[in-house]
C-alpha cells in the first residue's frame, strides 16, 4: 500500500517552507496541554474547546522576572473555532487567564490560530497538517509581548492505535530561526472503542534550536489520558508527571470540547420531547 501520495508530498513540501520562512523563540508558559491530530470542524461549523490545567505540585520559581509562579496555579482558556474549509480551520483564544497564589485572578492575553491539514485527516492512515498561533501576552504571561507558536502535526491511524508527533517550535522573533524554541509533543493512543481512548503523552521543551538546554534544564512531563466523546461533551482528561527539575512535578488536564450547532440541535430536540 503507497502511503505517501503526491499530494502527500507537495502538502509536506509546504510545511517546510512555511517553518523556513518565519523568524523565531523564548520559553513560554503553558495555556493548553495538547497533541494536535489534525482534526477540524466541519465547514461552517463553530466549535468551542475549554481548556483547564491546574498544578498542584509544580515549580516555585518564576520563569522570567514579573511571571507567574506555576505551583498552584490554575490556567484557563476557551478555544472558539470555525471550520472555513475542509482543510482549514481559523482559531481565537479568550479569554485567557490564571489563577495564581502570588497574583490571584488575571487575564493573560489572546492569541489568533490558522490550522491547514489534510482534508478528512481522521480517515487516512498517514495524515499531516500545520498550525500558526500569533499571540498578544500579558506582562506577567511572557517576557516578550509578542510570540507565536509554528506546530507541525505528523501522525499514523493503524486501529487501532494512533501514533502523532507534533515538533513544536516556539517563536518570539528575536535571534533568526537557529533561535527559534523545539517543544516537541508525542502522543501514542489505543482506541478501546469509538467511544474510549487511552493515552500516553509526552510534552518536552529542550531550548532553541542552536544551543539546546542542558538535561537537568530541559523540561520533561509524560501524561496518562483519558479520552471520552459523549452527548454533551468530548472530554479529554490526563495527569502528568515531571521527569526533571525542571519540569512541574504533577499537573491535571481537562479538556472539554463541542461543536456549537450541535449543541443547538441538541437544545430543539430536548424541547421538542418535554
Amino acid at each position: 500500500m503507497r502511503i505517501l501520495g503526491r499530494t502527500d508530498f507537495r502538502g509536506l513540501a509546504v510545511m517546510i517552507v512555511a517553518l523556513l520562512a518565519v523568524p523565531a523563540a523564548a520559553v513560554a508558559q503553558t495555556d493548553e496541554i495538547q497533541v494536535y491530530d489534525g482534526g477540524i470542524a466541519e465547514r461552517g461549523v463553530f466549535n468551542l474547546t475549554l481548556h483547564n490545567n491546574f498544578t498542584p505540585v509544580g515549580l516555585n520559581a518564576r520563569a522570567f522576572p514579573g511571571g507567574l509562579v506555576p505551583d498552584k496555579s490554575f490556567n484557563g482558556v476557551s478555544e472558539w473555532a470555525y471550520g472555513v474549509t475542509d482543510w482549514f480551520e481559523a482559531g481565537l483564544y479568550l479569554p485567557l487567564y490564571s489563577i495564581s497564589k502570588d497574583r490571584g485572578a488575571t487575564i493573560n492575553g489572546g492569541k489568533l490560530r490558522l490550522l491547514f491539514t489534510k482534508p478528512h485527516a481522521a480517515e487516512h492512515t498517514f495524515f499531516y497538517a500545520i498550525n500558526f498561533e500569533f499571540s498578544y501576552n500579558a506582562k506577567h504571561w511572557d517576557s516578550r509581548r509578542f510570540t507565536s507558536e509554528i506546530r507541525p502535526i505528523i501522525g499514523f491511524h493503524l486501529h487501532p492505535v494512533d501514533i502523532i508527533v507534533n515538533p513544536i517550535l516556539d517563536n518570539s522573533y528575536i535571534g533568526g530561526f537557529k533561535a527559534l524554541d523545539f517543544a516537541p509533543a508525542t502522543r501514542i493512543a489505543y482506541n478501546v472503542s469509538p467511544k474510549w481512548a487511552l493515552a500516553v503523552e509526552e510534552y518536552a521543551d529542550l531550548g532553541p534550536l542552536n544551543h539546546f538546554f542542558s538535561e537537568s534544564e530541559q523540561s520533561h512531563q509524560i501524561y496518562g489520558v483519558i479520552d471520552h466523546p459523549n452527548r454533551f461533551f468530548n472530554i479529554e482528561a490526563g495527569i502528568g508527571f515531571g521527569l526533571t527539575s525542571a519540569s512541574d512535578k504533577v499537573t491535571l488536564k481537562l479538556i472539554l470540547s463541542r461543536d456549537l450547532h450541535s449543541f443547538k440541535t441538541t437544545a430543539s430536540h430536548d424541547a421538542r420531547i418535554r
